[in-house]
C-alpha cells in the first residue's frame, strides 16, 4: 500500500476511534515555507516542511505530530523526521506509523514504545500528560489555555514560532509568574 492508503484505511481511523475529531486533526500540516537558497545569483525556494498530521488539543494548542510511510517501510522510520517537525512546533508527542501499529515517542522522558492501532491516546489523555503536573498546582491552568486567540478581521494566524511565544506567555501568566519578559518586534500584533 502507498503512505495515502495506509494514511486512508489505518491511521486517520486509529485516530478518529480516539477521539480526535477533524478539526483537530490537519493533514500535510505547512510548518515551513522552504527554505531559500542563493546559487550564484539565482535565488531558489526548497520544498515546504509538511507534517502528514499535526494534533491539536484546541486550535492554537499542537499536542502531536504523526508521520506516515507506506507498509514496505518499518514502524520507526519515520521517526527522525517527525522529531524535527515536533522539535519546529514544540510538540512533546511524537508517533510513527506504517498501518500496523504506531511507534510513540515521548520527548520529554525520552521514551519509545510501540502501540497498537487502536490503543491510540485521546485528546484528554495527551493533554493531562502534557500539563500533568503543572494542572494540580495551577487549577486555573486549563481555563487560560483554552481560551481562545483574539483575531481581529484583518489579522493572520500567528506563524508555529509566535504560536510558541504566545503559549508559553500565557501558561506562565497562567502559573502565577509576576514578571515576564517579552521581546517582540515592530509590527507583530503586540496589542
Amino acid at each position: 500500500m502507498t503512505e495515502e492508503e495506509v494514511k486512508l484505511n489505518y491511521i486517520t481511523p486509529a485516530i478518529e476511534e480516539a477521539g480526535w475529531t477533524k478539526k483537530q486533526m490537519r493533514m500535510e500540516y505547512s510548518i515551513t515555507a522552504g527554505k531559500i537558497v542563493v546559487r550564484d545569483n539565482v535565488a531558489k525556494r526548497l520544498p515546504k516542511m509538511k507534517a502528514d498530521y499535526v494534533l491539536f488539543y484546541k486550535e492554537n494548542l499542537p499536542l502531536a505530530v504523526v508521520e506516515a510511510k507506506d507498509n514496505t517501510h518499518r514502524v520507526g522510520d519515520g521517526m527522525q523526521q517527525a522529531l524535527e517537525y515536533a522539535e519546529k512546533l514544540d510538540v512533546r508527542f511524537v508517533f510513527t506509523s506504517n498501518g500496523d501499529n504506531f511507534l510513540f515517542h515521548d520527548r520529554k522522558l525520552g521514551t519509545e514504545r510501540i502501540i497498537e492501532l487502536d490503543e491510540f491516546p485521546s485528546p484528554e489523555n495527551l493533554f493531562n500528560q502534557e500539563y500533568e503536573s503543572d494542572l494540580e498546582l495551577y487549577p486555573d491552568l486549563k481555563k487560560i489555555i483554552n481560551e481562545p486567540y483574539y483575531f481581529g478581521e484583518e489579522t493572520f494566524s500567528p506563524r508555529y514560532y509566535q504560536r510558541i511565544a504566545i503559549n508559553k506567555t500565557v501558561e506562565a501568566i497562567a502559573k502565577g509568574q509576576k514578571r515576564v519578559l517579552l521581546v517582540m518586534a515592530t509590527g507583530t500584533g503586540k496589542t
